[in-house]
């Protein structure tokens, strides 16, 4: 059964959610992160993606105390990224209780240092993100489109190690429109190691029945958990999920 990871996108310590990565279009849900953290984990969760919108956007993180807080209050396996450029950065992260760091921009704009790292801390450490828009990678806050074909830069990174891997359809990010379901299909038979989690689009619980019916391993959710479109009351897995 494909696992549900919410998502807690930050400002300020503010849980929100952007359309399509654009910061003039910013919904809040929440003052509190960690009690949205909390419900999460009360009715099965076990995985959560964490967005520093501060980080991204000023380079460098900007709520690794909510990091911590979250660590501490709940027991949930949690990945973060938004604004690691440096290798302080990245230890400030990963010593704040991170299970693994989000990296997207760095793996575009910098791949070389990228490579230390994962030689350094483990490529199990590392969740790299691949932001599509068109047939190419997005990176700088989706901002910037490089020539990048998203099957080279897949491929670059699983030959350092990696196969954690998150995708997301930038055109269809926070609209509710569907998952980009002929984009995962094509990845995965690209790359049949890969552990690939799908982000973008997801409406309803039929859209995760069709990503499940793929084979995708997870998706991760945000504005359809927050607007109530699908529910979080219990999704702990049943007997026939086991």
């Amino acid at each position: 059964m494909i696992e549900i990871i919410p998502a807690i996108d930050l400002i300020k310590g503010r849980c929100v959610r952007l359309s399509k990565g654009d910061f003039g279009r910013v919904t809040s849900y929440s003052d509190d992160p960690v009690e949205t953290a909390r419900s999460f984990e009360a009715s099965g969760i076990k995985r959560l993606h964490v967005v520093d919108l501060d980080g991204a956007r000023s380079g460098s993180p900007g709520n690794i105390k909510v990091l911590r807080q979250l660590i501490s209050s709940t027991s949930l396996k949690i990945d973060f990224g938004g604004g690691i450029r440096t290798r302080s950065n990245l230890e400030e992260v990963l010593g704040a209780g991170a299970n693994m760091v989000s990296i997207g921009s760095m793996a575009v704009g910098r791949p070389e240092i990228l490579r230390e790292w994962i030689g350094e801390f483990g490529p199990e450490r590392f969740f790299i993100g691949a932001d599509v828009k068109g047939d190419c990678i997005a990176y700088h806050g989706w901002q910037t489109e490089s020539a990048i074909h998203w099957s080279e830069f897949i491929g670059q990174w699983m030959g350092a190690g990696i196969i954690n891997f998150f995708c997301t359809d930038v055109e269809r990010d926070g609209e509710l429109t569907g998952p980009a379901i002929g984009l995962y299909q094509d990845i995965l038979k690209q790359f049949p190691g890969i552990r690939l989690v799908g982000s973008g689009g997801v409406s309803s619980e039929e859209d995760i029945r069709a990503l499940d019916a793929i084979g995708l391993e997870a998706v991760i959710v945000g504005k359809a958990i927050y607007e109530g479109k699908i529910r979080m009351d219990d999704r702990r897995p049943t007997t026939d999920d086991r």
